[in-house]
């Protein structure tokens, strides 16, 4: 993408949108489009350009003509700095209005979705401590700010927070993350500050040493507390200080848990974990069922919120005790779990061997019996013999990843013919590219997201596709 350096003005521009980096759009009377830093939809603003790029300009307020009402002040000190919360300057109302319009603009746009039922876009309670899981990275050249720059004393740089966009090799020191809820901050704050006063080195990006690489904190609604620290270096007696000292210091902690991490990234799913103390897991509820959660498991990061999304696909679904269900993209196999009550059969495939080992002991956990769970790569193994094995399904669900899904899977699901089919995504952009492919054969009935992110642009959307009759088919 060209970029060019520039230094103008432009006059009271009316912000009309905003987009994934949390930056303001605005269109100039001439056409030309802006990217603004700091603003939301309904400010009227000056501003100083300061960079062309193909297609739009960046640029950042001078004056505040006029301040929206959707405008709120955001609650984190690190807002625009550390890239988490690039929505916390717009009010949660509005942030759902947004997201609900940028999700039908992709079904009507990609997927040419004319006509359909439309339900209200499910907000959350609270917006701020959802996440159920935080990844924090050590640095010992962590981001400074201008101000701390220009100070003269002696400033520590080693830092525990996330890593600075486009800054691959600088971390954004984190002292309270809206995210997670207590003792998350407390925990890592702690961890930050043990070490320092031990004197363990952390890590370094670019030259590849340091001993404390990464740190991984995850909970339930209950409460229960799973801390994993990546070590880059094998330090026995350093390990062993420093998990002591979580260990008595948290007794929230029921999981502890770390890695000897020397390979060139900080992935987990490769690596051998270890458990010093407490369990393997922790337990989360979702309805009557238990999900033991591990390092490596896939389970959405909202504990509330899942439950309303589960309670969504199943209304869509209109699942009958007779009807055989796929659940592709199973991950844990948390969807086919909460709807196995309601069918006669459910089998979930994913590719990942981890995730399927928890589907079953999950199921096992729950005396689950009409759960089956297979391991596959979803475009080579969900083809006629999968169909041949499990029979053929009345509906299927699927929860893709970002990409949405392979032309194979695609092309075997419209081979399948299913009743129904339940379309979870968080990527309404790949959804409904995928729900143009299908459009002849697949008619979509009604729609709804979810809120499973709020402070950010990313939401859930799940859609109900029925098979066309012949009849339409033949008209289309």
């Amino acid at each position: 993408m060209s970029r060019k350096r520039i230094n103008r003005t432009e006059k009271a521009l009316n912000v009309i949108d905003i987009n994934s980096n949390g930056m303001g759009v605005a269109k100039s009377e001439k056409g030309a489009v802006y990217f603004i830093k700091n603003v939301v939809p309904g400010d009227i603003v000056d501003v100083r350009v300061y960079k062309k790029r193909r297609g739009f300009f960046e640029a950042e307020p001078l004056k505040w003509v006029e301040t929206s009402i959707d405008r709120t002040d955001p609650p984190c000190e690190h807002f625009g700095v550390c890239g988490g919360c690039k929505w916390q300057h717009l009010s949660y109302a509005a942030q759902l209005r947004f997201k609900e319009k940028g999700v039908l603009h992709n079904l009507i746009h990609i997927g040419k979705i004319e006509k359909h039922e439309v339900l209200p876009i499910l907000g959350v309670e609270n917006p701020y401590f959802y996440r159920n899981k935080m990844e924090f990275s050590f640095s010992n050249k962590r981001w400074l700010t201008p101000q701390e720059i220009k100070e003269e004393r002696e400033i520590e740089r080693n830092g525990l927070g996330f890593h600075k966009p486009n800054m691959w090799d600088k971390i954004v020191d984190v002292k309270k993350c809206h995210l997670q809820a207590d003792p998350s901050n407390k925990i890592r704050n702690s961890i930050k500050a043990f070490a320092i006063e031990k004197g363990m080195s952390f890590f370094d990006t670019r030259d590849q040493k340091g001993f404390l690489r990464t740190l991984m904190i995850r909970n339930t609604l209950a409460g229960e507390v799973m801390v994993l620290i990546q070590f880059f270096e094998e330090r026995n007696e350093k390990i062993k200080l420093l998990l002591n000292f979580i260990k008595e210091e948290f007794s929230q902690v029921t999981s502890l848990l770390y890695s000897i991490n020397k390979k060139g990234n900080d992935s987990l799913y490769d690596q051998e974990i270890i458990c010093y103390s407490g369990n393997e897991y922790i337990t989360e509820s979702l309805g009557s069922l238990k999900f033991q959660i591990t390092a490596k498991s896939f389970y959405q990061t909202n504990s509330k919120q899942v439950s309303a999304l589960y309670t969504i696909a199943k209304d869509f679904a209109q699942l009958q005790l007779h009807n055989i269900v796929y659940d592709l993209y199973t991950g844990t196999g948390t969807i086919a779990l909460s709807l196995a009550h309601q069918c006669r059969q459910i089998i979930g495939i994913e590719s990942i061997p981890e995730a399927i080992s928890a589907a079953n002991k999950n199921a096992k956990l729950n005396n689950i019996e009409n759960a089956t769970f297979e391991v596959g790569d979803m475009k080579f193994c969900f083809n006629d013999s999968f169909v041949n094995k499990y029979g053929k399904a009345d509906v299927v669900i699927t929860d893709p990843p970002r990409d949405g899904m392979h032309k194979n899977v695609i092309a075997q699901l419209i081979k399948l013919a299913p009743k129904r089919i339940v379309y979870i995504s968080c990527n309404s952009a790949t959804q409904a590219r995928d729900l143009y492919l299908m459009k002849e054969s697949y008619q979509v009935v009604k729609s709804q997201a979810v809120d499973m992110f709020p402070q950010t642009h990313h939401v859930e959307n799940v859609v109900l596709l029925q098979i066309k009759s012949s009849d339409e088919i033949a008209q289309v």
